[in-house]
């Protein structure tokens, strides 16, 4: 349970494991107003942790829903310039960036994805917005996602539970799976962490595949050609100034980027999938040189509809990572209908853009030669499971030769 003691030791956490704060950088902090608690504890340490200055951005999920009520189309798709000013200016000072979801997963049910993207164009149009994504997504400077309950959100994942037990438990399964107890030192536990990712993802590099094959009992057969001088990555990353920080907190995965045209055959997803405050569940895409084709699901097909239809890119894949069945949010048996959470308990791929340090010098090139490697890019990137217990993934290498790179949903090697 977050007391006061617990509060401050994940606020460490944070802080110092998560984007590893330098003197005098400022520190940019998103957070709904359910998180305040931790907002507080995550200010509070960064200031410890020598924070030039920490700017907090409070939201209101309800209210957002009442905008998407009440005002015109017209009105939702026209966004002030002040709505990216303030993070703007703090990516351009180098800031860290600290997100805390703690959303209801139902909050925009009855809201049609017209009003909810009808903003989306003029926010692809804008400069300081793809700026601000290229700021994360190629790590130009340290940034992390984090959780905290709310009450909503604990009675979707316990419904059998009163509120009070419902986010009591939520709260102790959100400190389990980022490796924070009473007893230890998660900072410590982090390092351990990270080098048992490190080792996983050693290994992938070291076999250099030319594709990937996913088969499973479901309907799942999919092969992803992955882009030539490809990295693996997982745990600690690095940014652009040097730091080593952790981007997601919990993560339990490794990843690549596959190739823009390169993927054929269709995938089943094995969890739902959050988007937009709508859940969508027990779906299907299918793939032809990288595209897709057809897709399908029993609930939420017009947010699936909407998360492919974003733009052209959101059409194609931009990650593959690697969950092995038996990871330990996976085996605490919860479904957290968050993608922070679940998507660390199943393999998963990744619908839009993809990360520029997936690439040997991806970082420093331009899009241009990005897209040239084969690299996708949207202005979106959205994660869906597709793990299971049976799930097999061959491993085909530049010589031909196949490696078995998971068996019966666990790494093989």
């Amino acid at each position: 349970m977050f007391d006061e003691k617990m509060l401050a030791k994940y606020a460490e956490l944070i802080v110092v494991s998560g984007v590893n704060i330098k003197k005098d950088q400022p520190v940019f902090v998103r957070a709904d107003f359910t998180a305040l608690p931790l907002a507080r504890a995550v200010v509070k340490a960064a200031y410890e942790h020598g924070a030039k200055k920490v700017y907090v951005q409070y939201g209101d999920e309800t209210i957002s829903r009442m905008h998407y009520e009440y005002q015109s189309i017209e009105t939702l798709a026209d966004i002030p310039e002040w709505a990216y000013d303030a993070r703007w200016s703090y990516c351009k000072e180098g800031a860290c960036l600290i997100s805390i979801v703690s959303g209801n997963p139902d909050i925009m049910n009855g809201i049609s994805s017209e009003r909810l993207h009808a903003g989306d164009a003029k926010a692809y149009a804008n400069p300081k917005f793809n700026e601000m994504v290229t700021y994360s997504m190629s790590n130009q400077g340290q940034w992390i996602v984090v959780a905290y309950p709310s009450v909503d959100w604990a009675k979707k994942v316990f419904p059998e539970l009163s509120e009070k037990a419902a986010y009591k438990k939520l709260s102790e399964a959100i400190l389990a799976a980022s490796r924070v107890t009473k007893r230890n030192d998660p900072i410590k536990e982090w390092v351990k962490h990270s080098n048992r990712i490190k080792k996983n993802y050693k290994v992938l590099n070291s076999y250099n595949f030319k594709s990937l094959h996913y088969t499973n009992a479901l309907g799942t057969d999919l092969t992803i050609d992955i882009v030539k001088n490809h990295i693996w990555a997982g745990g600690a990353e690095k940014a652009a100034n040097g730091i080593v920080f952790n981007p997601n907190i919990p993560t339990e995965e490794v990843f690549t980027m596959p190739a823009k045209f390169g993927v054929n055959g269709k995938v089943v997803a094995t969890k739902p999938l959050n988007f937009g405050g709508k859940l969508i569940e027990n779906f299907w895409l299918k793939f032809e040189n990288g595209r897709v084709v057809e897709y399908d699901a029993e609930k939420g097909l017009d947010a699936l509809k909407s998360l492919i239809e974003t733009d052209e890119g959101s059409h194609y894949i931009g990650e593959v990572a690697l969950v092995p069945f038996d990871s330990p949010i996976n085996n605490s048996g919860i479904l957290f209908y968050n993608t922070l959470f679940d998507e660390n308990a199943s393999c998963h791929l990744a619908l839009g853009r993809a990360y520029p340090m997936n690439l040997k010098g991806g970082v420093k090139m331009t899009q241009e030669e990005l897209s040239a490697a084969g690299a996708n890019f949207s202005h979106t990137h959205n994660d869906f499971m597709i793990g299971s217990k049976d799930l097999s993934i061959v491993g085909t290498t530049y010589d031909g030769k196949e490696v078995q790179v998971f068996k019966d949903g666990n790494f093989a090697f």
